[in-house]
């Protein structure tokens, strides 16, 4: 399906522009050129088939709903909220501040803001056509399970106490999110079902915005991804930093946490980082961390959270993705 691709980088690196495969310039790009064009025309058509299936999908009626379930459908309504949505970790804290003021419960929202930078359509697609599909559902289970564990623990250690004052007056100022146990929901007007026109419209809409904001990203990753590929040795990550280090994988997560980088750009140094022989463990944990952990995130988190709830909240995302890493690692034979 891809060899196309392959042959455009052979056209354009090696006839075109004279390098040789066995050049460390001329191998890095040939990746460089391979996968930017793989990953761009994924973005575009499977972007397009995502928003079109998505078009009669109510993100507000969804959100709304998650005050009203039970705390454990809420955890996964939520985890599947942040999945969907199109949001880097800075960009999901309006709606996280949102989720707050609402009243809705803590661990909920923990939820959300933990899966919303590390899973979304867009790191869904990208990951399928460069690392196939079991490293795919790998990736989205434990992005899943992080934000489904991280909002029981929030709840089970009663973090809105750690709220700042200012989130705690505005959710208490605010009505109280109707209970399913208690009362029904209101009624709500039927949505008129979009028709094919409609639907074009809205896949057409939203994968010019999407592929307008990340198209960068995915050049800067590649890029990142064909230095690797091209100039580090094939054997220098798996004599350092392989399995039987059992320091790499936290040396991974502290190494992700001082970086920031969109999920979209980070997939291909990830496929690069592999193909030298990086476990599958550690690689994951550097790049969700990367992801997942920011400090133009903490910033803005610091309106609403107190030091000792944002401590908590960094501590719990770098030893869970710590933990993975060292699973992974043990069976990473079975994934890969």
């Amino acid at each position: 399906m891809f060899e196309i691709f392959t042959w455009l980088a052979d056209l354009l690196v090696f006839e075109l522009m004279g390098l040789t495969p066995a050049s460390k310039l001329g191998d890095a790009l040939h990746f460089f050129v391979e996968d930017s064009a793989k990953i761009l025309l994924l973005l575009v058509v499977m972007i397009y088939a995502i928003g079109w299936l998505r078009a009669g999908l109510d993100l507000e009626r969804v959100r709304n709903r998650l005050a009203r379930r039970s705390r454990g459908t809420g955890y996964l309504l939520a985890a599947l909220f942040g999945a969907i949505t199109p949001f880097c970790s800075c960009s999901s804290i309006p709606l996280f501040l949102g989720f707050t003021y609402a009243r809705i419960p803590l661990g909920i929202t923990m939820a959300f803001l933990i899966t919303s930078p590390i899973i979304n359509e867009v790191a869904v697609v990208v990951l399928w056509g460069l690392l196939g599909w079991q490293f795919t559902l790998v990736y989205i289970a434990v992005g899943l399970l992080a934000g489904i564990g991280g909002g029981w623990l929030m709840d089970a250690l009663r973090g809105e106490r750690w709220l700042t004052p200012l989130a705690q007056e505005m959710a208490g100022s605010a009505p109280a999110p109707c209970c399913a146990t208690s009362c029904a929901a209101p009624a709500q007007p039927a949505a008129t079902k979009p028709n094919w026109r409609q639907r074009h419209q809205f896949a057409r809409s939203e994968t010019s915005e999407i592929v307008r904001r990340v198209w960068y990203w995915v050049l800067i990753g590649v890029a990142l991804g064909a230095g690797l590929h091209g100039y580090v040795p094939t054997d220098f990550f798996q004599q350092h930093f392989g399995s039987e280090q059992w320091w790499s994988v936290p040396a991974a997560v502290a190494m992700g946490s001082a970086l920031y980088a969109n999920v979209t750009g980070i997939i291909p140094v990830m496929e690069s980082l592999l193909l030298k022989g990086l476990p599958v463990g550690t690689t994951l944990a550097l790049c969700m961390s990367t992801v997942a952990v920011s400090i133009p995130e903490f910033v803005m988190l610091k309106q609403v959270l107190q030091w000792r709830l944002l401590g908590l909240l960094l501590g719990y995302v770098l030893v869970a993705f710590t933990l993975v890493g060292w699973l992974l690692n043990a069976i990473g034979h079975l994934i890969l």
